[in-house]
C-alpha cells in the first residue's frame, strides 16, 4: 500500500474527492490574492460544517462568486446576496454570503495601503514549522493564527478566528503539519524535512 495513503489524516480519507484534495493542494504555497481568496471564503463557508460538504460545492462557490475575483466580488449587492440564498447548490448561510462580499471588500482595502491579502498572510510565515509524530499533536491553532485572526479582524475580515485562520495556514503551506514520517513532509518547498524554512515564497 502506498505509504502516503496509510498516513492520510481521518479527514482526508472521508472521500476520494478528500484524498484527491489532501494529495494534490492540502499544504501546498497558495500566493496569488485570488486563489488566497478562495481559501478564505471556502473556510468562511465551512465554519461549523465539513470540509468535504464545502468541496463537494466548490465549483458551484467559483461560479457564484465570480472565480472568487476581488474586485467583482466586492461589487456584489444585496440583490445578490438574495439571488444566492436561493441557490440551493451552495451554502444557503446569509451572514457567510455577506462576509465573503465583505471580505472582498476588506480585501480592497488593503490595496490602497500597498499590499494585497496573500501579502498580508504570507507575512506571518514562521522560521520554523510543526513536526508532528501522530494527528494527535497538530493544534487546531496557536499564537500565530491568533494574531493573524486579530490582525483580520480589525481590517474588516469576518468569520475568521483563530482556528479558521490556522486551517487557512495549514491549507495554503503558511505552516506544514504534515506528520514527520510522511512523504509529503516537506513537499510545500517553503519547509524541509525538519520544519525549517528553507525560502521566501516567490509571489
Amino acid at each position: 500500500m502506498n505509504s502516503t495513503v496509510t498516513q492520510l489524516p481521518s479527514w482526508a480519507s472521508a472521500s476520494p474527492l478528500m484524498e484527491r484534495y489532501y494529495l494534490t493542494e492540502w499544504g501546498l504555497p497558495v500566493t496569488d490574492e485570488t486563489g488566497v481568496f478562495e481559501r478564505v471564503s471556502l473556510e468562511v463557508f465551512q465554519c461549523g460544517l465539513s470540509w468535504s460538504t464545502i468541496l463537494a460545492r466548490r465549483e458551484a462557490f467559483r461560479e457564484v462568486f465570480h472565480s472568487f475575483e476581488v474586485d467583482r466580488v466586492a461589487a456584489m449587492g444585496e440583490s445578490d446576496v438574495e439571488r444566492l440564498m436561493g441557490d440551493r447548490r451552495i451554502i444557503r448561510n446569509r451572514r457567510k454570503i455577506e462576509a465573503t462580499i465583505g471580505n472582498a471588500r476588506a480585501a480592497l482595502a488593503l490595496r490602497e495601503e500597498g499590499k494585497d491579502l496573500a501579502e498580508l498572510l504570507w507575512g506571518y510565515v514562521p522560521e520554523t514549522t510543526y513536526a508532528p509524530r501522530t494527528h494527535e499533536e497538530i493544534p487546531s491553532r496557536d499564537e500565530t493564527s491568533t494574531q493573524m485572526s486579530k490582525e483580520l479582524k480589525a481590517r474588516g475580515f469576518s468569520f475568521v478566528g483563530p482556528t479558521t485562520c490556522f486551517a487557512l495556514m495549514e491549507a495554503i503551506g503558511i505552516v506544514d503539519t504534515h506528520l514527520v514520517t510522511s512523504p509529503r513532509r516537506g513537499s510545500s518547498g517553503v519547509f524541509d524535512s525538519d520544519g525549517c524554512r528553507v525560502r521566501a515564497v516567490a509571489r
